[in-house]
């Protein structure tokens, strides 16, 4: 079980295998540089196919496995989400009872699903939320309830289709197959995040290089999705361009004396080599502090924008998580707390067999998510809620006459 995550500085992969109890055992991990992505886009196929086959080379190094296939994330400033609903007539075929069964839930999801998207969009993902039978909300698994109407509560995401197909491309050229494109951010979620967290209403930020993304959960199931077209790259950057040196020390520096909290200001100053054959220069942290800090609080005013506009059945409980390489910057919680107003934790992945402490930090969160979800799915075969995988990327399977038809399409 392959999870790839393509993000616009690193190629994340990891590899993963069940155990004699059927549980995901962490066995490889493969990381290299990304060179043709830019904000979660492919700009260049061949630089990102070879980015691809190197990271999943080292992770087949490390666990002596070969990797045929793998689940693949997509995101970017391109992919959007919307909430639908569904209604429908209990059929009660065939019985005295208005029994719900399989064939309502099909036909309630298909229908919430049919939204009217722009031609060069397709949907990724189709998440029941909730159902509702004959006025009474809230119920998450309504099969074998009795009713007459049945309504159902969805979160639709959707992306460019001429993005998806670039990113499949250079999967496919550097000779594997995907398996499913899955939403970066909801593998994170997966990895980092507690059902109880998700019950209760939390916002899991994804700062990455090139964007930031956003997720709300909110009575235990996905609500929002939005995008930021600003990540942790602009703070190089900044560094980059205050201080006159190049984008390559300018990272070196972000990454060994960066941080964003006057709490976190220790150690001598930073020395870095001159450009042409200059003198080095010396950069106290201080100054540093002040390049940094400014741009940080911009990319979290942004995503309180973002969170401020949807109407939530209640507050966000369990406030914010922050995942993804941008979240190790020191002081990044304490500084959303201070924009945010409300609790903040750094969302490392779960404890899972086989995860070294060295990989549990929030940049491989949405890697370790991937192969998870991809595992679930697996093991699912059909999705929980719906009695269907819900999903519509390259290699998602739907089962019944519309997954026949949706095969059938695609094949001609």
């Amino acid at each position: 079980m392959a999870g790839l995550d393509i993000g616009t500085a690193k190629v994340r992969v990891v590899i993963g295998e069940r155990n004699e109890r059927g549980i995901l055992e962490i066995i490889g991990i493969g990381c290299c540089p990304s060179t043709g992505m830019k904000k979660g886009v492919v700009v260049n196929i061949e630089a990102t196919l070879r980015s691809v086959s190197t990271a999943v080379e080292g992770a087949e190094t490390m666990c002596d496995r070969e990797v045929h296939s793998c689940w693949t994330g997509i995101g970017g400033s391109h992919v959007d989400g919307i909430n639908s609903r569904g209604v429908v007539t209990v059929s009660g075929k065939g019985r005295e009872t208005r029994e719900i069964g399989p064939e309502d839930l099909s036909r309630v999801l298909h229908l919430a699903r049919e939204v009217n998207i722009p031609m060069d969009r397709q949907v990724l993902e189709v998440i029941p939320q909730s159902y509702i039978v004959d006025n009474q909300k809230g119920i998450r698994n309504p099969l074998d309830m009795l009713g007459i109407r049945l309504e159902a509560e969805v979160h639709i995401i959707t992306c460019s289709s001429t993005s998806a197909q670039n990113l499949i491309k250079c999967v496919n050229r550097a000779g594997f197959r995907v398996d499913d494109l899955i939403l970066r951010s909801l593998a994170a979620g997966r990895s980092v995040l507690t059902e109880e967290e998700k019950d209760m209403g939390v916002a899991l930020v994804d700062l990455g290089s090139g964007t930031t993304e956003l997720l709300v959960y909110s009575d235990g199931a996905p609500y929002s999705t939005n995008t930021i077209p600003a990540g942790s790259e602009l703070i190089t950057r900044d560094i980059s361009i205050v201080k006159s040196i190049s984008f390559e020390n300018a990272e070196k520096v972000k990454i060994e004396a960066g941080c964003c909290w006057e709490g976190f200001l220790e150690g001598d100053d930073v020395i870095i080599p001159g450009i042409g054959g200059r003198p080095t220069v010396p950069i106290p942290r201080g100054q540093i502090l002040e390049i940094i800090r400014p741009r940080v609080e911009e990319i979290y005013r942004m995503v309180k924008d973002k969170l401020d506009k949807p109407v939530f059945s209640r507050p966000l409980g369990a406030g914010i998580v922050l995942t993804g390489g941008g979240a190790m910057l020191p002081g990044a919680a304490e500084l959303a707390a201070h924009v945010f107003k409300m609790p903040v934790r750094v969302g490392n992945p779960l404890p899972m067999p086989g995860l070294a402490e060295e990989y549990r930090n929030p940049a491989y969160a949405t890697a370790i998510g991937l192969a998870l979800e991809g595992n679930a799915r697996e093991n699912r075969g059909m999705e929980e809620w719906g009695g269907e995988i819900l999903t519509s990327g390259k290699g998602g399977k739907r089962w019944g006459i519309g997954g026949l038809v949706d095969w059938l399409k695609e094949f001609f």
